[in-house]
């Protein structure tokens, strides 16, 4: 608990914000400035940040599935998951395994025990042509799948990797007509990590010639990981104009997209481009490179804002580890995709500076324990209306136990998404806006920061006053409503972010009144208590 009842002494030297309908407009005259300033001087702000008598939940998931990947198929949700995991629901929340683990009875992906030395011929096993560890790290290894319907064959698809070591891994495919499989293998389409000899294993050199790839993908006899992908993450999507894309890669070179052949489902290999980063096997190089930490993309096209957004995750993946959900965004399918400052992660640069950060460790009021090493997200837009964030996170509980979450975004004024801070509960953001008696008022508020480490964004307490001042116990500022709308600005200090406002439930079930807001890569979270816990 952090206490203290404050008088706040502010000189603004902003404008002053007066209310005028449902917002507020700017007000230059000096002497209502001066006013306003006395105003804040002389109130009485109680910065305590005690949520004890907050009824604490904890939103039931059901099944834990690791790199949630989502699929709304035949009126049900599915996320499919690493390790042979798949689970479905009907509201978004309280999941139910299909199928969970390596085993052949597994409905959803046991038919590849039945092609096994050939699913597995160059990763993903002991027996494969570059083993895993077994004594180490068990038998096969099949990670963070993603199906799609495919409209042109008819059928559901999964992408999926087989992997071996941090950089040995194969893209595969499998084909089903049911969301709930049996997916049947059918090929491998996408190899890394080999060296001059198992390059062999691979289909490498039926797209490049010998020279090219030893000059190309090698240093010495080893892969080249800081500058070419591992394959693996692999995440389909249709464009605006219906043509089919996989983006993919971990860590390594980066994260790297190819186009696919929607009759097949197979790789369109493209010509080579070195100045647009685009190479003959591996495509085009959208973020990243030198072995930074990043992995778990996806890309989301939003039709109504107009761009194709790109989720990405930093940091280590364990409890501790920093992992957390960054975005770019572009107007087209292959980039560039670029942060709020117009700009990209590359090969020598400290990536922490780059991507707007939408999650990461936070403590909010009604959680049991805080979320940490929130992450791999897939998205969704649900019949054209509410856009989704689903992810999987652990939490302070000192173990590395995991479970998905689903949390709705609400894209601002600006096109940038804005995530609300509690799991979804059917919410939905009020289409003739909010007033300012809904929305003033004292918040628990946290800051996600840009940091890549294990520190939890705690609250700290934010006043939203009904005059458009807004004060937290370190900083000052001003706020405002767009008329007619859920949109908000709020200024601090040096700091403008760009929002939404929406009702929602917290996870003990009590009514809120949630802000979500972003500005210089940081995204900012709010809580306003409605009724007796206010």
């Amino acid at each position: 608990m952090k206490s203290g009842k404050t008088r706040l002494f502010a000189a603004f030297s902003a404008v002053v914000l007066t209310i005028s309908g449902c917002g507020v407009q700017p007000q230059t005259a000096a002497t209502e400035q001066t006013q306003a300033e006395a105003d804040v001087a002389d109130r009485n702000y109680d910065f305590t940040v005690d949520y004890s008598g907050v009824k604490k939940g904890n939103v039931t998931s059901g099944a834990s599935v690791h790199d949630p990947s989502v699929l709304k198929a035949d009126g049900k949700y599915y996320i499919y998951g690493s390790h042979m995991s798949c689970a479905s629901c009907d509201d978004l929340k309280t999941w139910r395994f299909v199928a969970d683990g390596y085993r052949q009875s597994n409905t959803v992906y046991g038919q590849i025990y039945d092609v096994y030395d050939e699913a597995f011929a160059y990763a993903g096993s002991p027996k494969s042509t570059i083993p895993t560890d077994n004594a180490k790290q068990g038998g096969e290894h099949v990670w963070a799948p993603d199906v799609i319907y495919n409209k042109a064959m008819g059928k559901y698809v999964m992408y999926y990797c087989t992997t071996s070591t941090w950089n040995a891994s194969n893209l595969c495919y499998g084909i089903s007509d049911s969301p709930e499989g049996p997916f049947e293998w059918q090929g491998a389409l996408i190899y890394s990590g080999y060296d001059k000899e198992t390059i062999k294993a691979t289909d490498v050199l039926d797209y490049v010639s010998e020279d090219y790839a030893f000059e190309t993908y090698f240093k010495g006899n080893e892969y080249r990981f800081e500058d070419f992908p591992n394959a693996i993450d692999p995440a389909v999507f249709y464009d605006a104009d219906g043509r089919l894309w996989m983006v993919y890669g971990s860590w390594s070179g980066g994260i790297f997209l190819l186009e696919l052949d929607e009759k097949t489902g197979k790789v369109i290999h493209p010509e080579a481009n070195p100045e647009n980063s685009v190479d003959p096997y591996y495509g085009k190089r959208l973020l990243g490179g030198g072995h930074n930490s990043i992995e778990g993309p996806y890309i989301l096209w939003d039709e109504e804002s107009g761009y194709y957004y790109l989720f990405v995750s930093y940091g280590g993946l364990t409890r501790t580890g920093g992992y957390q959900i960054r975005v770019f965004r572009s107007d087209k399918p292959d980039g560039e995709y670029l942060d709020m400052f117009g700009k990209k992660p590359e090969k020598g640069f400290n990536h922490a500076y780059f991507g707007l950060k939408l999650s990461g460790n936070y403590m909010l009021p009604s959680l049991s324990k805080a979320y940490m090493a929130t992450g791999h997200n897939s998205a969704l837009v649900d019949d054209d209306v509410r856009k989704y964030i689903v992810y999987h996170t652990r939490f302070d509980d000192g173990s590395e136990r995991h479970s998905p979450r689903v949390h709705q975004f609400i894209v601002n004024e600006e096109g940038w998404p804005c995530m609300l801070p509690y799991q979804t509960q059917g919410e939905k953001a009020s289409e003739t806006g909010y007033t300012v008696e809904e929305t003033a008022g004292r918040y628990y508020f946290i800051d996600q920061g840009m940091k890549i480490d294990a520190k939890i964004a705690e609250p700290v307490i934010l006043y939203l006053n009904d005059d458009g001042t807004a004060a937290t116990e370190k900083m000052t500022g001003t706020w405002k409503i767009t008329d007619g709308t859920c949109y908000m600005t709020l200024t601090l200090g040096d700091n403008t972010y760009s929002g939404v406002f929406c009702a929602m439930d917290d996870e003990g079930g009590k009514p809120v009144m949630a802000l979500s807001a972003v500005g210089n890569d940081v995204s900012v979270w709010g809580v306003k208590y409605i009724g007796e816990a206010e």
